[in-house]
């Protein structure tokens, strides 16, 4: 298998690192919160889907890993960064995002041609009375953390914003992954700021993604809590796309069991059987 990492400058100069592999269709691969190409999922899955048969790319978004970090920050600079991967991967590929990736991908395909599928795995939007919706003041709160240097703290706010007990996130604060997480802290409140609008406990709003003309399949995880899978549903319902869930995963999905779902739905080396809601799909 072949792979190649280089960067591409985005519309602002920023540049942004990624890694190719493989030989195929192309996607490319949507890092969520606290992850880059050298930590988190998306890592092992592009090399997997590789192995399958697809051009991978999998990068670092702007202020994670080896890509630069413009200031002043806008969801739209991160939109122009999917661009440039979209041109460096010869104008046509599908997105596949997981978390706040996920969201982004949205974002991305929303005004940007060439996107051939969209495919989000678990975008972490409030619909519902199951969770509350996001605080109005925890963006303020994560930039102040930041703008103190108090990343640590960031991490913690946002660690417990999304369900991990105090006591784990005390116990990961003594374990060497920690620092890790700390130095991707400043860009959390980017995250947030893509996916907050669709945190409020209420209906989505087609309209905000009416740009979408690629098909989009959501996917979640059997075993996440069901705030998650309420949203994923309604977000399915509001876009028209396919809804598929992964039988035993949660929000952690593990890549082995991922890899080939994503291959079904692309159509390329799949043979993955998917349990949606209500039915049982095979996108072999």
């Amino acid at each position: 298998m072949t792979s190649s990492s280089s960067t591409v400058r985005s519309a602002d100069g920023t540049s942004i690192a990624y890694t190719r592999r493989g030989s195929g269709p192309a996607v490319i691969l949507v890092d969520g919160a606290l992850c880059h190409r050298g930590m988190g999922p998306n890592a092992r899955t592009a090399e997997l889907l590789a192995e399958r048969g697809f051009t991978t790319y999998a990068f670092d978004r702007r202020g994670r890993g080896e890509s630069g970090d413009t200031r002043p920050y806008a969801v739209a600079r991160e939109v122009e960064d999917v661009a440039a991967l979209l041109d460096a991967a010869g104008g046509r590929a599908a997105l596949f995002g997981i978390s706040s990736g996920a969201a982004l991908a949205l974002e991305a395909a929303a005004v940007r041609e060439g996107v051939t599928q969209v495919i989000c795995f678990e975008p972490p939007f409030i619909v519902d009375g199951t969770k509350p919706a996001l605080a109005a003041d925890f963006v303020d709160r994560l930039d102040a953390h930041v703008a103190a240097g108090r990343h640590g703290a960031a991490v913690r706010q946002f660690l417990g914003e999304v369900g991990m007990p105090a006591p784990m996130i005390r116990l990961m604060a003594l374990t060497p992954i920690w620092r890790k997480l700390a130095a991707i802290a400043p860009t959390l409140p980017n995250d947030m700021r893509i996916v907050g609008a669709h945190q409020q406990g209420g209906p989505l709003d087609r309209g905000h993604w009416a740009g979408i003309t690629a098909p989009v399949t959501v996917i979640d995880g059997g075993r996440s809590p069901a705030w998650m899978r309420n949203g994923n549903a309604h977000l399915a319902d509001v876009l028209g796309a396919r809804y598929m869930t992964l039988p035993g995963q949660t929000h952690m999905v593990k890549p082995k069991v991922l890899a080939p779902a994503l291959a079904d739905v692309l159509g390329v080396g799949g043979s993955h059987a998917l349990v949606a809601p209500g039915r049982v799909e095979s996108a072999a």
